[in-house]
């Protein structure tokens, strides 16, 4: 959606950059003039731009990180706005065809080509429709020549040479059609709803991209070639190639592919609105059972034409310093232990070249909007009638010189993905691709500018004054009073008196000296990956790898045994409060204090819960790890179990209930546990009464044992000195009393079991009347078998390509069926295989017919070769890639002393994989998927008979 606001989140992050616009397609020579022609701001010089006789544009990068890989990126500026009204949905129609056969590939191959080389459908093949622009996409997993000419070869034949025939219309219709029933949720009809009421009358609000049934069932073969005909023209065209390619072959290949596109004089695309800017004074109420509690407020104003240059960007930065120190505020407010609302924020953003529009969003627990609403207005006048205090403004103004040094520092090692943001950036948004150096040393000399008067005035600038308001409020329940209760909570706090925003001065961190240092007792480095391997006195282990994939970047885990293993038969809700762990802060610092204290410092306190360890992961800087490390171990002795954490765990679970059957997966997700495992409630959703019990005081007593005494594992990648980590950690971690030496398994529980019961389930959701979601599930094993799980892996894999061919692309029953094997590592014995699709209620049948006769098939025939290597391919690939990112690396170094058989594993996974032949699916399908054995579960909507 090319509707942006910035500064709405109310965690902002603010870059140095020029606003996000996006900026109408012109039919005039500027539409293809760069952003930098002129400017003065320097363009990055590492990137390539040309221009073809026809109009294509281009712009080229030569990166290595991913080593060996490349992006390949092709924008049309072409999008729901240039649809006339009988066109509705036809830029989306025809992305889609754009899979479905051209002058030079057959229909459907173009999949297959890919995935022989190692691209999977829709992770690294795919593409998608906005309201201004497509954006075809190829992920090309090596630098191969002959790959990149397939991948151009491709890119052109979508460019102008779709055959799009009437047959192949008829079979993606249907695609298309299952994929606006799956996209019918209570968000999008939201989303739909509040465009439609703060921009009535605009283009933009009548042209979401997924269009409607009536213009989708009249499209035909003739009605989409003359829309692809007009609005597919070369000036539309702009190819995007970043990676590890000469960029002399990668022009090279584009002008042999695109140099005889003759130029057609494109349309200009229409505008997104017309956005009465004097619209004010109305009220809406939209309600919901699916929907939480919002008030939203806001004015429309005139667009502002600001192109990218060093005194607009200078202007953006004030203003988002403005926004996020608001929102900064709003953020303090909903931390308290009795929070007004559950969050709020502020901010301005463009609406296309339409308008620009200001709001004020307030999130707040159902049946309190009026005290949340006049609590975020005061926020938002306080700020205009007060400004900023220095000290909020030196917060903003240290995270970002972070940001921007932590970029310049770190500019070597880019990846393919952050550059061909910037290139598409460039296009869609007209932002000047400079070099981080070059915005840091702008930012330096900018700096002492940054005052509380200038950030105030520069807000002020952009924001429009919500006077006389429009007012929209959503919810699940009516508002006590209706619309002039609304108005009158809003004129309330206009009115009321406001006093300058109190200042706090917090001391530092308090958590630096943890006793003395831990002694190291072992020091050796693994032989198959060359993993620095420490075990410290008190039982710590430290896994070390220097990489250099990433300059400037550290990348480390922590791993606490507990996680879900303690959750028992009696007491099956011990963990589920850990994600909101932080949100307590410290004993010391709550962690509206630490977000503070740490401002300007890439660190991170948040834990997750795994099977059998509670998990952290955070990526941070050498300058920081000393903090990191601290941090961590402040969380683990001295947790702070404020109230305000349970306060935020109460309002996001009674949320996620009321949504609960909102929709046919999470319907399907809160049952399928229980159905599974017969109802053991360490595996079940609990009755909502067993959650809203939940307090801190528990989660301490179920934990604090795990706290105090678990193993702990650490995993250290990326740019560091492995002796100054060794000390770091021996001054934290290694400094805690002893702990246990080991984790611990699931052997003191009872077993975890799949249910002897297989017959057909329903569940039920309350979404719309033609939604329904089957899934089969089999039991399978677990993972102790590395070659049966790399088996399983691959048959997944062609599962997946018959599904698609069968569901999809035959049949045009679902939009994406899938296919799953997950088995554990925790729990002997036990794992999954299932396949899922979500379908429309009628074509239940259908579809259950389908995955039979698939599963029937790949049990009483050995695999096609050509789907084994479209299925393996990719996993090949992606395992030759694996560890050409840090992340890989600490998938393997966060357990390595823990789980040292996982470093073999994978050494050896692509000798097993290769191995695999049709024969080994066929028996392990024969094994395992027996279609009379699968369990059915069927998401239905309430009141819909189950199909027989």
């Amino acid at each position: 959606m090319s509707f942006r606001l910035r500064a709405l989140l109310i965690l902002c992050l603010v870059f140095i950059s020029a606003p996000a616009i996006s900026h109408a397609r012109d039919a005039g020579s500027s539409a293809a003039q760069w952003a930098f022609e002129p400017n003065d701001i320097p363009v990055d010089p590492a990137f390539r731009f040309g221009r073809l006789a026809s109009g294509v544009r281009y712009i080229i990068r030569r990166n290595a990180t991913p080593a060996g890989t490349a992006l390949v990126r092709m924008d049309v500026a072409v999008g729901s706005l240039d649809e006339r009204e009988h066109e509705r949905g036809y830029a989306h129609f025809i992305e889609h065809m754009a899979f479905n056969g051209s002058t030079r590939v057959a229909e459907g191959e173009m999949v297959r080509l890919l995935e022989r080389y190692g691209l999977a459908f829709g992770a690294d093949t795919n593409a998608s429709t906005s309201f201004d622009r497509t954006l075809y996409k190829l992920d090309l997993p090596t630098n191969d020549p002959q790959l990149l000419e397939i991948a151009l070869l491709l890119m052109r034949e979508t460019a102008s040479e779709l055959t799009i025939e009437q047959a192949a219309v008829e079979r993606e219709r249907g695609v298309i059609l299952s994929e606006m029933r799956d996209r019918n949720t209570w968000q999008l009809r939201d989303t739909i709803a509040n465009t439609q009421f703060f921009y009535p009358g605009s283009r933009f609000a009548q042209r979401f991209p997924i269009g409607t049934a009536k213009t989708l069932n009249a499209a035909t073969a003739a009605k989409l070639r003359a829309f692809y005909k007009r609005t597919y023209v070369p000036q539309n065209v702009t190819l995007v190639v970043v990676g590890d390619f000469d960029p002399d072959l990668v022009e090279a290949t584009i002008r042999a592919h695109f140099g005889r596109w003759r130029a057609r004089k494109p349309k200009s695309q229409p505008d997104a609105g017309p956005i009465r800017t004097r619209d004010r004074d109305r009220t809406a109420i939209y309600l919901d059972p699916a929907v939480s509690e919002r008030v939203t407020i806001a004015r429309n104003g005139p667009w502002l034409d600001e192109p990218d240059t060093v005194l607009q960007r200078q202007e953006d930065l004030l203003r988002q310093i403005g926004y996020a120190i608001v929102n900064r505020r709003l953020q303090r407010l909903s931390r308290q232990a009795d929070p007004p609302f559950r969050g709020a924020g502020f901010g301005t953003g463009d609406v296309f070249e339409s308008a620009r529009s200001t709001r004020l969003i307030v999130d707040t627990v159902d049946r309190k909007w009026r005290r949340g609403l006049i609590a975020a207005a005061r926020e938002y006048r306080r700020a205009l009638v007060h400004g900023f205090d220095p000290s909020e403004v030196a917060e903003q103004v240290a995270n970002i010189r972070t940001s921007l040094e932590s970029a310049a520092s770190s500019a070597e090692t880019r990846s393919n993905a952050a550059l061909t943001a910037a290139a598409l950036a460039l296009i869609s948004d007209r932002v000047v691709p400079s070099t981080p150096a070059d915005a840091l040393a702008r930012f330096r000399d900018f700096a002492p500018q940054i005052t509380p008067e200038a950030v105030l005035a520069a807000m002020k600038r952009e924001a429009v004054a919500i006077t006389d308001p429009l007012i929209r409020f959503r919810g699940r329940h009516d508002p006590a009073g209706g619309v002039k209760a609304i108005r009158a909570a809003w004129a309330e706090a206009m009115k009321a008196e406001v006093a300058m925003a109190s200042s706090t001065d917090l001391a530092g961190f308090a958590y630096s000296d943890f006793g003395p240092a831990g002694v190291v007792i072992s020091d050796q480095r693994e032989p198959i990956m060359g993993v620095r391997q420490v075990r410290f006195a008190n039982g710590i282990m430290l896994n070390l790898k220097r990489t250099d994939i990433e300059k400037d970047r550290v990348r480390v885990s922590l791993s606490l045994d507990g996680g879900n293993r303690l959750d028992t038969l009696v007491n099956p809700l011990a963990t589920e409060m850990i994600p909101f762990l932080s949100e307590g802060g410290l004993g010391q610092h709550s962690a509206d204090e630490l977000q503070t204290i740490l401002a300007g410092r890439n660190v991170s306190g948040r834990l997750r819960t795994g099977g059998e360890t509670f998990d952290a992961r955070a990526t941070t800087t050498p300058r920081d790890l000393e903090l990191q490390l601290q941090l961590w171990t402040a969380f683990i002795m001295d947790p702070g179990y404020r109230a305000e954490g349970e306060v935020q765990y109460r309002h996001n679970m009674n949320n996620y209930f009321e949504q609960l059957r909102a929709t046919p997966i999470t319907a399907l997700r809160a049952e399928l546990g229980g159905i599974l495992s017969d109802g053991d409630p360490r595996f079940t959703q609990q009755d909502v009464k067993a959650y809203r019990g939940l307090t801190f005081g528990k989660l301490k007593r179920d934990i604090s044992d795990r706290l105090t005494h678990g193993a702990i594992e650490i995993g250290v990648v990326g740019d560091f000195d492995e002796d100054e980590a060794i000390a770091l950690v021996a001054a934290t971690f290694g400094a805690l009393p002893p702990r246990e030496p080991a984790f611990r398994d699931s052997s003191e529980q009872p077993p975890r079991t799949f249910t002897s019961d297989r017959q057909r389930r329903i569940v039920r959701h309350t979404g719309p009347a033609d939604q329904a979601l089957l899934r089969v599930v089999w039991p399978t094993r677990d993972d102790t078998d590395p070659v049966e799980a790399l088996q399983l892996q691959l048959l997944e894999r062609v599962m997946r390509i018959e599904l698609t061919e069968s569901l999809r692309e035959t049949l045009g029953k679902a939009y994406s069926p899938s296919a799953a094997s997950a088995l554990s590592r925790t729990w002997p014995q036990y794992g999954t295989f299932n396949v899922s699709a979500s379908l429309d209620v009628q074509d239940v049948l259908a579809a259950r017919a389908a995955i039979r006769q698939t599963v029937v098939g790949l049990r009483s025939d050995p695999v096609d070769n050509d789907v084994l290597q479209r299925a393996r391919q990719p996993l090949l690939e992606a395992l030759q890639n694996a560890l050409k990112s840090n992340d890989g690396w600490l998938s393997l170094v966060d357990r390595a002393q823990s789980e040292s058989d996982r470093i073999e594993r994978f050494a050896r996974a692509k000798e097993r994989l290769t191995a695999i032949e049709p024969k080994d699916l066929q028996a392990a399908a024969l094994r395992y998927l027996d279609p009379d054995q699968g369990l059915e579960v069927l998401a239905l909507p309430e009141g819909a008979t189950p199909p027989e």
